[in-house]
């Protein structure tokens, strides 16, 4: 914005001309981005969500398209099949894209506790065995204890598979699991 001009006179110019070049773009390439994540999606995924039919045929001929230049034409080609339809009848997909990204990475977030747990049990913390055995009192302390002694022989022996190093890990998941379920 010039220094001569007003903010009431900028205003007054988006009203009268509509959204800037600037803006137009970054519409069109939210439009991209969207497509492009609509492609990347399981075909089960897919299904679920509520789409135009001729997007959902252009995303099925994207997908089939491996040529890197013939695919990045498509992907513009279905952006612009995507614009033509209003941003209401994609704020469903989003939201759903959306949610779904902030449960998988709550998701992620829990199984790292649960790993962090796990390598504090196998180096030998009693403070965490002692936790989890106070948060869990049905918790088998003989099994789980038995557990993290294999797991420490798996650890120190070479080319042996860490099998009690997964339960250990299963076991957690199940108890965080039933957590969940009663809350």
């Amino acid at each position: 914005m010039s220094p001569s001009r007003s903010r009431n006179q900028t205003e007054l110019d988006e009203q009268e001309y509509g959204p800037s070049r600037t803006q137009q773009r970054r519409e069109a390439l939210a439009v991209l981005a969207l497509a492009g994540q609509l492609v990347e999606l399981p075909a089960t995924r897919l299904a679920k969500l509520d789409l135009p039919e001729d997007v959902r045929r252009e995303i099925e001929t994207t997908r089939r398209i491996t040529s890197h230049g013939a695919r990045k034409r498509q992907m513009a080609f279905l952006a612009k099949v995507m614009r033509r339809f209003g941003e209401e009848d994609f704020a469903a997909v989003r939201a759903e894209l959306g949610e779904n990204r902030e449960k998988q990475r709550q998701d992620t977030a829990a199984m790292h506790r649960l790993e962090a747990i796990r390598d504090r049990l196998v180096d030998g913390d009693d403070a965490a065995l002692a936790e989890l055995i106070a948060e869990h009192p049905q918790l088998d302390r003989q099994h789980l204890r038995s557990l993290v002694r294999q797991a420490r022989l798996e650890r120190e022996t070479p080319n042996k598979p860490p099998r009690a190093f997964r339960e250990i890990f299963q076991l957690l998941k199940e108890l965080a699991a039933g957590d969940s379920d009663a809350s």
